[in-house]
């Protein structure tokens, strides 16, 4: 096709451990290694032999150094502001990378950047108010939100502005697509289900199809190809319930039927009792 690689920008290294420190590589601010592992941790070939190590993408660390001078810089620009202005430019910039980094192993890493952060608004706080004792700007700054003692936030109001943390960031694994799958073959339920959206379902099905993993909170049974579904309320309106999303569940059309009735009478639908018990 005529293609070259660009010598800069190439680059052949061992993926797991040398003695030259020549090991793994780093592409688009990740970092791609393998480790040695115990007998019981380490990955497995294709014929089930234990290799004795296994595979970790993390962030590089050339990205966290430059992330971490980025939330530094933004910090001391920040230097005679109110406390709401940082919190509010800090927040997109914490999110943002750390829901680039979320499908990866990256919770020590959240965890590291976070304490490093922590030191940086410590001499923050204290920068500004130099005649007083440090005991004062931390409890001016730093609140108690549940068992946490230490949240950057603000008071103002029944609800404080806080300032994100990367380890709030929930890890997510990436998970393959089955081999048979394709964008095209139009199985609405497995997409919705995966994706959290699909130009061809209703936006409320996709979401409670992602919410409940492709499965019947009736039945507990995957939803399946061509089975028709239909948004039930979880506490009926006729007794209260809500019309938004949290009271809402997707239900094959039977189940949906023998929750109606159980809702109106009262009683619990045999049948399902079995199901769910062959189910556990």
């Amino acid at each position: 096709m005529g293609l070259e690689l660009k010598p800069s920008k190439t680059k052949i290294s061992h993926t797991l451990e040398t003695h030259d420190g020549n090991t793994g590589f780093d592409f688009l601010g990740f970092n791609i290694r393998q480790y040695r592992v115990g007998k019981h941790h380490g990955a497995k070939s294709s014929t089930r032999v234990i290799l004795g190590f296994k595979t970790l993408i993390k962030p590089s660390a050339e990205n966290i150094k430059i992330h971490l001078r980025k939330l530094g810089e933004t910090v001391e620009s920040h230097n005679s502001a109110p406390q709401v202005a940082l919190i509010k430019r800090l927040n997109p910039i914490i999110r943002g990378w750390s829901n680039y980094y979320s499908s990866v192993v990256s919770a020590e890493t959240f965890s590291d950047c976070d304490h490093c952060f922590f030191e940086k608004l410590k001499r923050w706080a204290y920068r500004r108010h130099p005649m007083k004792n440090r005991t004062w700007i931390m409890r001016k700054y730093w609140h108690t939100k549940g068992n946490d003692n230490w949240v950057f936030s603000t008071r103002e109001g029944e609800n404080p502005l806080e300032m994100a943390r990367h380890r709030d960031t929930k890890i997510v694994r990436f998970v393959k697509v089955k081999g048979n799958r394709s964008p095209y073959d139009g199985d609405l339920i497995y997409w919705s289900s995966r994706l959290g959206s699909h130009p061809e379902m209703p936006a409320e099905k996709v979401y409670l199809l992602k919410k409940q993993k492709g499965r019947c909170t009736y039945c507990g049974l995957h939803f399946q190809d061509g089975d028709l579904l239909e948004t039930d309320h979880i506490i009926p309106k006729s007794k209260g319930g809500k019309d938004n999303r949290d009271n809402k569940q997707l239900l094959h059309r039977h189940c949906h039927d023998l929750k109606t009735v159980k809702d109106a009478t009262g009683t619990q639908d045999k049948r399902a009792i079995g199901e769910r018990s062959r189910m556990r």
